[in-house]
């Protein structure tokens, strides 16, 4: 059998090995994988790419440590499932990001976390505004889980959020979008008693509103 041959017939082999691993590992959607799911699938796709190319070395040189690779994913999942403490050490705990209604802003930089990351994945359900929001939840999965305020439908009709700023720094391309200036929006602030813009975490103006979050003390 030819180079190219082996090649094939290798690169069969380890495709149907890494399905047969994969599902004993169980099914859990990609964004639900834990660190030890992303570095045994990491490793395992490493070392059967090296294997394919490398046609020299048996090919038992690397069905080994796969498989024992995957032993010990199960037995540490298993593990996982019997002890919490050991799960929360491994996969981490779910962050509150915001609690009634107040960013957390200690929760977002200990996770790196930022309020770009917050309202893309705000918008992704279908939530225009920050002030619509009682609870939002960082899982340990990387999801947002939110708790939305009661409010009246009519509401969620509103104005999207739009940041005018963050942590402290004026976002001007926002401000043009809304056809306001710098000087409009520190005396708008000013008048509801905000008069240092660097003490805000976060600022935005919706259906006539400001929305204002001041920054954790340090």
């Amino acid at each position: 059998m030819g180079v190219y041959g082996i090649i094939i017939l290798r690169t069969i082999v380890f495709y149907a090995l890494i399905l047969i691993i994969f599902r004993m590992m169980g099914k859990r959607e990609i964004g639900e994988l834990s660190i030890l799911d992303l570095v045994v699938f990491i490793m395992i796709a490493e070392m059967a790419a090296v294997s394919i190319e490398n046609t020299k070395d048996s090919i038992l040189f690397t069905i080994l440590p796969m498989v024992l690779l995957m032993l010990i994913q199960i037995g540490l999942a298993i593990l996982s499932l019997k002890s919490k403490k050991f799960r929360d050490i491994v996969d981490g705990k779910p962050s509150i990001i915001i609690k009634n209604g107040k960013i957390d802003e200690h929760a977002m930089r200990k996770q790196r976390y930022n309020f770009d990351d917050l309202l893309l994945q705000l918008r992704e359900k279908d939530i225009r505004s920050i002030a619509d929001v009682e609870f939002a939840i960082l899982e340990s999965s990387g999801k947002l889980s939110v708790m939305e305020r009661q409010q009246d439908m009519n509401d969620k009709n509103g104005d999207i959020t739009i940041p005018l700023i963050i942590d402290g720094a004026v976002q001007e391309e926002n401000l043009k979008r809304i056809q306001k200036t710098n000087l409009w929006l520190r005396q708008e602030l000013k008048k509801k008693g905000y008069s240092d813009i660097k003490n805000i975490s976060f600022c935005s103006f919706e259906n006539g509103s400001f929305f204002v979050d001041i920054k954790d003390e340090q």
